[in-house]
């Protein structure tokens, strides 16, 4: 004949500890969470620190890119003065990063 017979295994013993054998799942854990998490919401928390401090007169870049200075603050609402006497609205979580004072007449 050509195919032999397949028999099962006999069953074998469990071996070591049950906390040995989710020990790399728990390693695989901790380092997800030391090298994605935790960084991850250290940075959401700066960003919203920064958007709640945001007042008139401040310098930002947006998201898209654009520079401007901060003319009316809402809610959730910016006027922002992208140019002189060009002013438009954008949500507060458009704006990327606050420039330090004087930042756009140098450019």
């Amino acid at each position: 004949m050509l195919i032999s017979n397949a028999y099962a295994q006999t069953a074998t013993a469990p071996s070591g500890s049950g906390f040995l054998e989710f020990l790399p799942v728990i390693a695989v854990i901790v380092v997800f969470y030391f090298l994605l998490l935790r960084p991850q919401q250290k940075r959401a928390k700066e960003q919203k620190a920064m958007l709640v401090a945001l007042q008139k007169g401040d310098e930002i870049v947006t998201i898209g890119g654009a520079l401007g200075r901060i003319t009316k603050v809402g809610d959730d609402y910016l006027s922002v003065e992208i140019a002189e006497n060009v002013t438009v609205q954008i949500q507060k979580s458009a704006v990327q990063t606050v420039l330090p004072k004087g930042t756009i007449k140098s450019i």
